[in-house]
């Protein structure tokens, strides 16, 4: 599909160039595969605990209807589906949907992925969802302040949004960008652009006027002697966002 709206065209190329490699945990994905248990651990958490779930249970989202919106090649899609959601997975990188349809139907997982943007999406089922994320997509997007309007128009009224991203920090310039991608080429070099990184006072400000309130955050951060990542109260980095739609 052509890029347009809140889409990036270089930036959706770029992540179709890694499909194939999208579920190797070595490969150069490999950040976000250490990073999805500890994020999708809070995430599922809170969205059981807000629709009246036991966390802890095997299936806490039974029945709660979730969009994936950049989903990639699906490794949150997959860990809201074995959570007992019903997954649509959105993405304008079709070679990286193709990854995930085919790697969902070889675990046996019944994913929803649909080739678009949030805005196509919008068109056809406003307020349709239970939650909606947005995981390491806001900080490649044309237009936040538009991006969010979306994500909140896509959810129920009582829905949730929960947003992952990189702070705009000397510090993740320093660890995010130039470490990870030059230093210790954990990601592919280009991967991220630093001015493109958001402030939580920012991404904060723009889910307000989106219509949101901000209901939780917390910073993600990794272990440098284990590698294991955890949820902390440092948003230096790493952080997510939970917002409510009224």
């Amino acid at each position: 599909m052509a890029a347009g709206g809140t889409a990036i065209g270089a930036e959706i190329a770029k992540f179709d160039r890694l499909a194939a490699t999208w579920w190797d945990p070595r490969g150069p994905m490999r950040p976000l595969h250490a990073m999805n248990p500890a994020r999708m651990g809070w995430i599922i958490a809170r969205l059981a605990r807000r629709h009246g779930r036991d966390p802890d249970t095997a299936r806490p989202l039974d029945g709660l209807a979730v969009l994936d919106v950049g989903c990639g090649a699906g490794l949150a899609s997959e860990a809201l589906a074995k959570a007992g959601a019903t997954v649509t997975g959105l993405d304008a990188a079709g070679e990286a949907l193709s990854a995930a349809r085919a790697h969902a139907a070889s675990g046996g997982l019944v994913i929803d992925y649909r080739d678009g943007r949030p805005e196509d999406l919008l068109a056809e089922a406003p307020g349709r969802f239970d939650a909606v994320l947005a995981l390491e997509v806001i900080e490649h997007v044309a237009d936040r302040e538009t991006f969010c309007r979306h994500l909140a128009g896509l959810a129920k009224p009582g829905g949730t949004v929960v947003l992952s991203t990189l702070n705009r920090t000397p510090r993740s310039w320093a660890f995010a960008k130039f470490g990870a991608e030059y230093l210790l080429r954990l990601l592919p070099v280009g991967t991220h652009d630093w001015r493109m990184f958001v402030r939580p006072a920012e991404l904060g400000a723009e889910l307000r006027q989106a219509g949101l309130r901000v209901a939780d955050i917390t910073g993600l951060a990794m272990d440098p002697l284990t590698g294991r990542w955890s949820t902390v109260r440092d948003v230096g980095i790493n952080y997510m966002v939970l917002a409510t739609r009224p």
